[in-house]
């Protein structure tokens, strides 16, 4: 596919993301994908596997956080398409904020999203879900 084609089918992606559209989602994934999330002591570190694994962190997202992405720019080539972006939200269980700028790594073959590496503030998400001594915030 075109480096034009690959930025759209990632931007369709986000929108799909944005809209809550998991058969979009769905639809624009590889059986296979991988989406690998770094950090721990946070809700959504790890790596997702698979249709089951995609929806397995959608929910656990829903779940335990609210949050707002947005992608600000897309720079590909070949069949990478590099997502710079900002997100902002809270950690459910804590009720505490996070700020955190990303960058995700995209692998795009045949139409279909691949693997996803994110390269994020794990720091920032890490603090947002700390529990003080006394439980939540």
């Amino acid at each position: 596919m075109s480096i034009q084609k690959n930025i759209q089918t990632v931007k369709d992606f986000f929108a799909a993301i944005g809209r809550g559209d998991k058969e979009a989602l769905l639809a624009l994934v590889a059986e296979d994908i991988e989406w690998i999330i770094p950090g721990k002591d946070w809700p959504l570190a790890g790596t997702y596997r698979g249709h089951a694994g995609l929806a397995d962190l959608l929910e656990t997202a829903s779940r335990s956080m609210e949050t707002s992405t947005e992608p600000r720019e897309f720079v590909a080539q070949g069949d990478r398409v590099l997502v710079v972006g900002f997100a902002s939200g809270k950690v459910k269980a804590t009720n505490k904020p996070f700020e955190e700028d990303w960058i995700f790594a995209i692998t795009v073959r045949d139409g279909r999203l691949t693997r996803i590496q994110e390269y994020i503030d794990t720091q920032a998400l890490a603090r947002a879900a700390q529990m003080d001594a006394s439980g939540p915030v």
